[in-house]
């Protein structure tokens, strides 16, 4: 059963969007991932946002770089929990997206991870689900102890090598 939604504004979104959807595919999480413009199809997204909880969504990623409107635009629409994901572009390099995304008015929460973060934006989500599901959190705790493991791994040899052996070793 798909869980997680995803959704860009634009197709341009799709290089950080992958990032999210390669941690749910390692997590064996399916998700479902769509275009839809805040701006250019508004009622696609409206149409998406009041759907998605009987299609079984239960959290959403919604992608958008500038004015980064289509997260707080699913969030008016929906009780399911909304990440947004800012996107770098414009002559801001994303800041504009994160602030759009970050300062949503009182009683539409959107959570938000940094600029072009979509690995944060998956593990959000899957966080969510681990609410209520024991296998999603298990599999989070393995993720973060191998984490653990590979920055030991990376101490011990800073340790046995030094700064220039370790990166010519790198």
């Amino acid at each position: 059963m798909i869980k997680i939604g995803i959704v860009m504004g634009s197709d341009s979104d799709l290089k950080i969007v992958k990032k999210a959807a390669d941690i749910l595919e390692t997590f064996g999480i399916e998700y479902e991932a769509v275009i839809a413009s805040a701006h250019r199809v508004p009622s696609k997204v409206e149409e998406y946002a009041r759907t998605a909880e009987e299609r079984g969504i239960e959290v959403i990623i919604a992608a958008a770089g500038m004015a980064a409107h289509l997260p707080g635009v699913i969030a008016a629409q929906t009780v399911i929990p909304v990440i947004g994901l800012p996107i770098e572009g414009g002559a801001l390099s994303g800041v504009d997206a994160l602030y759009s995304i970050v300062q949503m008015p009182k009683g539409i929460p959107v959570a938000t991870v940094g600029i072009g973060n979509g690995q944060n934006a998956a593990l959000l989500a899957l966080q969510f689900l681990a609410a209520k599901d024991s296998d999603v959190r298990d599999q989070l705790r393995d993720y973060k102890e191998q984490m653990k493991l590979e920055v030991n791994k990376k101490d011990d040899r800073l340790q046995k090598f030094g700064i220039e052996g370790y990166l010519k070793t790198k």
